[in-house]
């Protein structure tokens, strides 16, 4: 068993590798409990922008940062003068940021993205083990109904951390705050996968709300998709009943009908009628769930899933089918039990 990361009377720092909006979200919650919180950016103009003026100009320029949080390019230097590091990164790109990673000893990785490799279609947390070379008791994932604005805003947020429990334990003394709140589970399959796949399903009910199809429709979606996200969720080797609580049903519902949701918003704008690459632009951040899209057709293909609602969606981005047309296709389906 690992040794607990905590020592009672030690000043703690963290890492968060990412100075995205919910990579910056996460160094503000955190730094109420930490001694340091090392944000790495990719840019200079954010290592500045953060370092003179509190102020990360580019996500959030109307809040200021806590003091304690300091920016840096160089991912070396805040991975190994932590004790934990948080990884905030869009996922198609974790594997080329670890793999500039020398790490000096052990510490826990915490993944904070949502999503699945398309080439190899590991989970994050896989990716996280073969890169780095950690043990699993080390390796954690963090997911739930968070918008970045609400958690940077100090509004009562609750996630859920996934991992080893021991460890996780003491992750959670380190990291929970009177506004942001951890439970923990040994589940880390079934939160990596409800993470992901929750964001194809809210680019389904957004292109719904931008066809005007009503509430019937959404609500058929989100509880269709979640069958979806627990069917896929199992076969991977997760527990249905994580599917149910925060990482699931939780980011599920907020994701698919919150108006910060960039998955939905980007899906509203398909239902409106713009094109894949106008919707990608009016979004301006990455769209996870057009990307995971891919993986999960691959893992559709491989474990010869039926998941209409995934593939249409991506049909809809890939193939360009006409969202309309999509409405169709699903509604026309053989009829069947729904369990």
């Amino acid at each position: 068993m690992s040794p607990n990361i905590l020592v009672q009377g030690e000043a703690m720092k963290l890492a968060v590798l990412g100075a995205g909006s919910w990579g910056t979200a996460l160094a503000q919650a955190f730094s109420v409990n930490f001694e340091q919180v090392i944000l790495w950016a990719r840019k200079k103009s954010l290592e500045k922008s953060i370092n003179e003026n509190h102020i990360n100009d580019k996500y959030f320029p109307e809040f200021k940062l806590n003091e304690n949080i300091k920016a840096t390019t160089d991912i070396n230097y805040a991975v190994n003068n932590s004790d934990v590091v948080i990884i905030a990164v869009p996922t198609q790109s974790i594997r080329s940021v670890l793999s500039h990673i020398n790490l000096d000893k052990e510490k826990p990785f915490i993944s904070a993205s949502k999503g699945i490799e398309i080439k190899t279609l590991k989970l994050i947390s896989e990716i996280i083990e073969e890169i780095l070379g950690i043990e699993k008791a080390k390796i954690f994932s963090l997911s739930g109904p968070s918008f970045a604005r609400e958690v940077m805003q100090g509004l009562p947020t609750a996630v859920t951390l996934a991992g080893d429990i021991c460890e996780g334990k003491e992750l959670q003394k380190l990291l929970n705050t009177p506004t942001f709140r951890l439970y923990i589970t040994e589940d880390i399959r079934g939160v990596e996968i409800a993470g992901a796949v929750k964001n194809i399903i809210a680019i389904a009910t957004g292109a719904s709300d931008g066809l005007g199809l009503g509430n019937n429709a959404r609500a058929s979606i989100i509880t269709r998709g979640l069958y979806e996200m627990t069917k896929l969720a199992t076969i991977l080797g997760g527990n249905p009943q994580t599917l149910y609580g925060l990482a699931g049903v939780g980011d599920l519902v907020l994701t698919a009908t919150g108006d910060l949701s960039r998955n939905r918003k980007f899906g509203i704008l398909l239902g409106k009628g713009l094109s894949v690459e106008e919707a990608l632009k009016e979004v301006k951040y990455v769209v996870e769930g057009a990307k995971t899209t891919k993986a999960v057709m691959k893992l559709k293909k491989r474990y010869n899933l039926d998941l209409p609602i995934s593939e249409t969606v991506y049909k809809v981005i890939y193939e360009g089918l006409n969202p309309k047309d999509a409405v169709k296709l699903l509604m026309s389906r053989e009829p069947k039990k729904e369990f």
